[in-house]
């Protein structure tokens, strides 16, 4: 494993280590679960002790790589009665291991977190990490809990508007950190031709035609639905695109798009594929990558890794891809649901000739560098607990519980 250089300490005034709880229902892969790992490994490499709590799953091996230490525990459930249970049971973890702040990432866990962080007079941070559906005022208010931490980390600046929108956050409170990408893993001069070889392989890739990748679990709010109706206006049978993702047991959705696919006569053009661990080598066999969502997403990792390794990316002009994409210059803004104009964009991505394709893969990881790498993630959020530990926690006693619920 690549590391960053060593952070800066993350220790007490008298050199005791500061311990960190983080929560969340899953170790499984996503966006949310890679941030969490990072920072852990972050918080030890720095001096401190880090520690997570979830029901398991895939990652846990990766954390306990970096020495943290994984307490299992069933936070999944979103059961009013299992939520207080679990804020009893963090409550002991925080005693028995002398935590200082507990990190809750999702929204059952947060809830559980808050309580425990109360019982027992610790720091209680959040990662707000999508909109979160609030079509009620009981919803509203169940999500409400990412908003309630003594320091709300968003994750982009879309979700820190609609944080202040919403919740009427005060910037007091308010800690704006992108999410990172470790550069070590997406380089595109560090996938092997042996990976590209045996991807190509395992997937049964055309080696004769150029690859559209879009990789993204199988819902509908991805957008596949447009990016297969772009391709049948696109018209071209020498093209290949493969939609890489889980579709989480929901197997009707992909019924409808492998219908979908039939209807619109792309059998031959366009696959539906399980996810892989080598998503380098994925995008190093890519000539575009797309995100076509079309609702906003809070960040959005597809476009920054596909940039990182030097792809055309084209994404919906919503949410965090307006803020991780530049337009015309490291990849391609559309309006979200507008088949036509992604097509086009494809059309143009796929006429790149062998120099633009090079001044754009420049830009693109510049931009990547100097905006969107694990390590700044990593400070940054470190930084944070820093603040808390040394006593710099008091503004939010105006905004805090009592504050939020006025607005919700």
């Amino acid at each position: 494993m690549d590391f960053d250089p060593l952070p800066d300490p993350l220790l007490h005034p008298d050199g005791r280590p500061i311990t960190i709880l983080q929560v969340l229902p899953r170790l499984v892969v996503g966006g949310a679960e890679r941030g969490t790992v990072d920072v852990a490994a972050a918080v030890q490499r720095a001096g401190g002790t880090a520690i997570v709590a979830s029901e398991g799953g895939p990652m846990v091996h990766e954390l306990e790589r970096s020495r943290a230490k994984h307490i299992k525990l069933p936070l999944a459930p979103k059961n009013p009665f299992t939520i207080w249970r679990n804020a009893n049971r963090l409550a002991r973890v925080i005693r028995q291991n002398n935590v200082d702040i507990i990190h809750a990432r999702s929204r059952a866990p947060a809830w559980s977190a808050m309580w425990a962080a109360r019982r027992t007079g610790i720091r209680f941070v959040t990662t707000y990490h999508d909109t979160y559906s609030s079509g009620t005022a009981w919803k509203k208010r169940y999500n409400s809990v990412m908003a309630r931490g003594d320091r709300v980390i968003a994750i982009s600046e879309f979700i820190a508007d609609h944080l202040r929108d919403l919740y009427g956050l005060a910037e007091t409170v308010l800690r704006i950190i992108p999410r990172g990408i470790d550069l070590a893993r997406f380089d595109r001069t560090r996938v092997p031709a042996e990976r590209k070889i045996k991807l190509t392989h395992d997937w049964n890739l055309p080696e004769d035609r150029p690859i559209i990748l879009m990789p993204a679990r199988l819902s509908r709010k991805k957008g596949h639905l447009v990016l297969i109706e772009a391709l049948s206006k696109l018209k071209r049978t020498d093209i290949c695109c493969i939609m890489v993702g889980d579709d989480g047991r929901q197997t009707a959705y992909r019924t409808a798009l492998l219908e979908f696919i039939h209807d619109c006569g792309l059998d031959s053009v366009v696959r539906l594929l399980p996810p892989t661990t080598d998503m380098a080598a994925a995008y190093s066999l890519a000539a575009v990558v797309v995100a076509p969502s079309v609702r906003p997403e809070g960040f959005g990792r597809v476009p920054v890794e596909g940039q990182a390794m030097g792809c055309p990316v084209i994404a919906s002009d919503i949410g965090g891809f307006r803020e991780t994409i530049v337009d015309g210059v490291t990849g391609l803004l559309v309006p979200p649901g507008n088949s036509g104009r992604l097509a086009d964009a494809i059309a143009s991505a796929l006429a790149l000739d062998q120099n633009d394709r090079e001044g754009l893969a420049v830009e693109a990881w510049a931009n990547i560098q100097a905006k969107f790498t694990r390590e700044r993630m990593c400070a940054s959020t470190l930084d944070v607990y820093r603040e808390l530990v040394a006593g710099n926690w008091s503004a939010t006693a105006p905004v805090g519980f009592d504050a939020i619920s006025e607005h919700s």
